[in-house]
């Protein structure tokens, strides 16, 4: 079963509802869930409800290292078949669309980008901007350019590393690679809608919460790594609102503001993603959603 949706819609209780019900593994599908230092901040479940239901590829990786959506693939991939080894329904549950094109879809065979090509496209992000690595990629790359959002420096990153390392475009590598691992017309499949007043609220009393359950702490243990800030990990949504505080920079209220004003954002992204990457994937609340899982799951 797959089960995405904006940040803060309810796709980790209709996961555990599910998984318990079907006797089922939830498999993570969310690419800020994956850090260890990131348990509260990017709220993953608890551990009472880890316990509950096998749950996997949850807070085991390190923030210092750079998790690719290859390595996350490869990993779901030993997931799916411990799931089937134990007799148990996978249940991929998160909010990263890549996550879930990849899995259905399969991925390009990327060579490894050099260190040097990284680390002087991460200088120049900083010394440039992003609008004019952007507008780089546009010359050189314009196919890449129209599918990247003109602010998403992770990937506008990524694709103009691949072209400088092996002189192709990202778009030539994804003919090649890893095949996908799960049947997307055969799976049972839903993205979660809530009505976006209630989502808004959601997102801001989630935060409140996070706050209240240690996020400050658990974001001032991780900025006394003194990671690079560029690793997925250090900007995970708070994060950087967070640190601006630890540093003494703006007040806790000014943090809770912005990390909810960039949640809010990425949620509406969200759901602009699946909706025109993944239109064939039913759109349910999560109160009638696991009753359209069931029913889709008896038509398979």
């Amino acid at each position: 079963m797959l089960i995405a949706g904006p940040t803060a819609s309810g796709k980790s209780a209709l996961a555990l509802a599910v998984a318990e019900k079907l006797n089922g593994t939830i498999i993570n599908t969310d690419s800020m869930q994956v850090y260890c230092d990131l348990r509260v901040i990017t709220a993953r479940p608890s551990e009472a409800e880890e316990g509950r239901v096998p749950h996997r590829l949850y807070g085991h990786v390190d923030a210092a290292d750079n998790y690719s959506i290859g390595r996350w693939l490869k990993d779901a991939g030993d997931a799916l078949r411990e799931a089937a080894a134990q007799g148990r329904v996978p249940v991929f549950v998160g909010g990263t669309g890549l996550y879930f094109k990849t899995l259905t879809g399969g991925l390009a065979a990327v060579p490894l980008t050099p260190p040097q090509i990284r680390a002087a496209l991460r200088e120049r992000l900083q010394r440039e901007g992003i609008a004019a690595l952007y507008a780089e990629l546009g010359r050189l790359d314009p196919q890449s350019a129209q599918r990247l959002m003109p602010n998403d420096s992770s990937r506008i990153l990524r694709a103009l590393e691949v072209l400088q390392a092996t002189g192709r475009s990202l778009r030539d590598w994804q003919k090649e690679g890893m095949p996908p691992l799960v049947d997307a017309a055969s799976a049972a499949k839903v993205f979660l809608v809530v009505e976006r007043e209630e989502l808004v609220s959601r997102i801001e009393k989630r935060f409140d919460t996070m706050l209240g359950a240690g996020a400050l702490e658990e974001v001032r243990a991780l900025a006394a790594r003194a990671l690079d800030p560029m690793l997925p990990a250090m900007r995970a949504h708070g994060v950087p609102w967070l640190i601006r505080h630890i540093n003494g920079e703006i007040s806790i209220d000014e943090a809770a503001a912005g990390a909810k004003m960039d949640t809010r954002r990425y949620a509406k992204r969200q759901a602009t993603w699946f909706r025109n990457q993944m239109q064939d994937w039913p759109a349910e609340p999560p109160e009638i959603a696991l009753n359209g899982l069931e029913k889709q799951r008896d038509m398979v």
